[in-house]
């Protein structure tokens, strides 16, 4: 898959379903159990008798869901041939008739001239090949359409490697189509911010072993919680390496050599190094925001935007100009000067020309601007805090560890008190600064990344998708014979 694809949502294509009136059910029936196709819904549309006895099936109090069977697990399901509603109510069929009621809807929606009804939708566009081929088998067609005027596509991000990642957007919300996915690069910052702040080789190591028990559905686990096992590894992955560097191995163990710097010996080159790498990552934050406005708006909306490329500009111009009065350069200090006030001009003007103008959308202006400005500086001096936690970690398990060599030094009575102090205060560090370092780097990554990512909201992709089964009495719809 070419990387352009890899960090954009999955293509999308307008299209009609066109069948016989008569096979309408059928065709709808493999939309159902391919579940890659979101239909369109009639507005306002009357319920039908399936949706009438299935309210009535379960407004009927204890008595009704006493009567229903097995087969009422909540969800609904398909019969493959239009079975007796009043059968299915009879017997409590719960499943059934909400999977009727759910075609039924979706039915109304058709459009019908003469003895041909059609449909329209949303589907992948890599699926439209296979799902054609289902419709051809029905006497249907899968016909692509032009997307309508002033509608965007629903949005659906990619699964695969990236899935474990895709919760960290979902949960933020859901990208606009025409965004990047940024689900992996997401999920790569966010192992490498809980790194930092949780160093340690082995705090880290008990974390890629909670992802394998995890994994392994030992113990056992709420349903889907095992596709996040890789994304707990990494950040076990991500710990060790950080912790390899700090030289910590359950504390200041003295197991490891310092590799880089002690946390609590250099607070302040962790500090400044915590900044700095907060610094690159607004920067790949603001050009990611760059792009989404260009592909949001074109070049006219995305060139003055505070998260488009005026905003990428003033940012780029004052990371420059702080580079260069840190190395006492002045070359650097007043180009990056210059580049700052120029991106700050940008930002001001589409600020403007979003005003209704004159000496109120000045005004307006100036204090937007002001709080773009504020706000740069506080987002990046707020990386800060993975140096904080990181030293808030380290200090913790120091002194667990100075409890548990203190201890060990008297006597039998003295090891076994060492070894239980150690036990608990690692359990009690493990769980609290892993609950800690989570939060911290998905705020980070909420307010001061995606912040300058998305702006405008999507529509999730809802396919509809309803399984297949045979009740336990089928009962067909008898149609009678015509006459003769």
């Amino acid at each position: 898959m070419p990387w352009s694809e890899a960090v954009t949502p999955v293509r999308m294509r307008r299209v009609a379903v066109v069948v016989p009136h008569s096979a309408l059910r059928d065709a709808l029936v493999r939309i159902a159990e391919e579940g890659c196709v979101e239909l369109d819904l009639a507005e306002d549309a009357a319920p039908g008798a399936a949706a009438v006895r299935l309210r009535r099936l379960r407004g009927g109090g204890a008595a009704a869901a006493a009567a229903a069977g097995p087969e009422d697990a909540g969800s609904a399901v398909l019969a493959t041939a239009a079975p007796d509603l009043d059968v299915l109510e009879r017997r409590g069929s719960v499943a059934f008739l909400a999977g009727e009621a759910q075609l039924e809807e979706r039915a109304e929606g058709a459009v019908r001239q003469g003895e041909v009804a059609a449909l329209a939708g949303w589907c992948p566009a890599a699926e439209v090949p296979r799902l054609a081929g289902r419709l051809a088998a029905a006497g249907g067609a899968l016909l692509p359409l032009p997307a309508p005027r002033g509608t965007d596509p629903p949005t659906l991000l990619r699964r695969g490697r990236s899935a474990s990642f895709t919760p960290l957007v979902t949960t933020y919300g859901t990208p606009a189509y025409a965004d990047l996915d940024p689900s992996w690069p997401a999920g790569l910052a966010y192992m490498a911010m809980f790194g930092v702040m949780f160093g340690d080789v082995g705090h880290g190591a008990l974390l890629v072993l909670g992802a394998v028990a995890l994994r392994l559905g030992r113990p056992r686990r709420p349903a889907g919680l095992g596709r996040l096992s890789p994304f707990v590894a990494g950040s076990g992955v991500a710990s060790m390496v950080a912790g390899a560097a700090y030289g910590e191995f359950f504390g200041p163990t003295g197991v490891l050599p310092v590799l880089w710097l002690s946390p609590l010996e250099s607070p302040a080159r962790l500090l400044a190094a915590a900044v700095v790498a907060g610094a690159g990552l607004l920067a790949l934050a603001h050009a990611a925001g760059a792009v989404n406005r260009v592909r949001e708006g074109g070049w006219g909306a995305g060139l003055y935007a505070a998260s488009g490329c005026a905003g990428l500009l003033f940012y780029l111009g004052l990371a420059l100009a702080a580079a260069g009065l840190l190395l006492h350069r002045q070359a650097p200090a007043v180009a990056g000067a210059a580049v700052a006030v120029a991106g700050l001009t940008l930002v001001a003007s589409g600020l403007y020309r979003a005003t209704a103008g004159g000496g109120a959308g000045l005004a307006e202006t100036v204090v937007r601007l002001f709080d773009v400005v504020v706000r740069t500086g506080t987002n990046t001096l707020s990386f800060a805090r993975l140096a904080a936690f990181g030293l808030t970690h380290a200090a913790l398990a120091g002194l667990v560890w100075r409890g548990t060599t203190g201890l060990a030094g008297h006597g039998t009575a003295g090891i076994a008190a060492a070894a239980l102090l150690f036990l608990a205060g690692t359990s009690v560090s493990l769980g609290l600064e892993a609950l800690v370092a989570g939060v911290q780097a998905l705020r980070l990554e909420y307010y001061e990344l995606f912040s300058r990512l998305f702006e405008a909201e999507g529509r999730p992709f809802r396919p509809w998708r309803v399984p297949l089964a045979v009740p336990a009495d089928p009962a067909p719809k008898v149609i009678p014979c015509s006459p003769g």
